[in-house]
């Protein structure tokens, strides 16, 4: 090579080399995948103790004592001041049978009872008068006549006395009162029908008397304590009801144990390998109803027990 040649090529000037490109860590992607991970970790564990470890059943149910009511004299109704549906107080009239009959029953007992008083006070001054004679002026025999007729007329007008009181409560017996706070259900009489005494003609649902039931599996009832918070969703609410456990069924009905027509126990001959949870049903007290919530005995609810960890 030239010194010409030498000299040219190293009065060219060099190219720029580019430095070595350092690798960059993704750690954007890397932290999104670890977020997401720790939320569905998070969601997953949040699912088995809502759906596996907590009692909880969607087998609920909401109950109320139905106080149904029938007049105690037969007649007919005159009076119905209540419709269905209607919330009615304690003490308020619910129907009057035809009080006609009764109360001249009432006055028909008085006039007896006053015949009756009349009678007895006779027969007792008869009684004092031949006790009060001598041996020459009565016989012992006539004393005691006259004794055991004043004793039978002042029974007869005990009896008549009771007879009156009779007569005056049929004719109280005649209006009919509610028993509890609660709504007429089932309205079926109207004003002019017949009714007998002892008939079922009203009922009332206690509006305060709301419980809640829940049928949980018995694998779930050794979980489950006198006295634990319970939260109910019914369905087709958004709101949430609370409450407590209030008691355990001690018993429910045992297919098997049916009696057959010779009195022996009719025993079911099918037995599966896979034997399916009896339910229990577990009573629930509600602690708050939310306002303006209408509960309906028998509605649907899910029933969530709250336990303390590790139980």
């Amino acid at each position: 090579m030239s010194d010409t040649q030498v000299h040219t090529e190293q009065s060219l000037p060099r190219a720029a080399v580019a430095p070595p490109r350092k690798l960059r860590f993704p750690a954007v992607p890397v932290l999104a995948t670890v977020l997401v991970l720790v939320v569905a970790a998070a969601m997953a564990w949040g699912a088995w103790q809502a759906y596996v470890a907590a009692p909880w059943t969607r087998d609920g149910t909401v109950r109320a004592y139905v106080v149904t009511s029938a007049p105690e004299v037969a007649g007919r109704v005159v009076q119905l001041p209540v419709i269905d549906n209607q919330f009615v107080h304690k003490g308020d009239l619910l129907l009057v049978v035809d009080p006609t009959d009764y109360a001249i029953a009432v006055d028909q007992a008085q006039a007896a009872v006053t015949q009756a008083r009349a009678t007895a006070d006779n027969a007792a001054i008869e009684a004092r008068r031949r006790a009060q004679l001598t041996d020459l002026e009565t016989s012992m025999e006539e004393q005691q006549t006259y004794a055991t007729r004043a004793a039978a007329d002042e029974a007869a007008y005990q009896q008549a006395v009771a007879t009156l009181a009779q007569a005056r409560v049929n004719l109280e017996r005649t209006s009919l009162y509610a028993r509890v706070n609660g709504y007429v259900t089932n309205l079926q009489i109207q004003t002019g029908d017949y009714v007998t005494a002892g008939e079922k003609v009203i009922s009332v649902v206690n509006s305060d008397s709301f419980w809640v039931d829940g049928y949980f599996e018995e694998t779930r009832l050794e979980s489950i304590r006198m006295g634990d918070k319970a939260t109910i969703r019914l369905m087709g609410h958004q709101r949430l009801l609370t409450g407590h456990v209030a008691g355990f069924a001690r018993g429910i009905v045992v297919t098997n144990a049916t009696p057959g027509t010779s009195g022996l126990a009719d025993v079911n001959p099918i037995f599966t390998w896979v034997r399916l949870a009896q339910r229990i049903p577990v009573r629930i007290e509600l602690d708050t109803i939310p306002e303006g919530l209408a509960l309906v005995a028998g509605q649907t609810a899910t029933v969530q027990i709250e336990t303390p960890p590790g139980r």
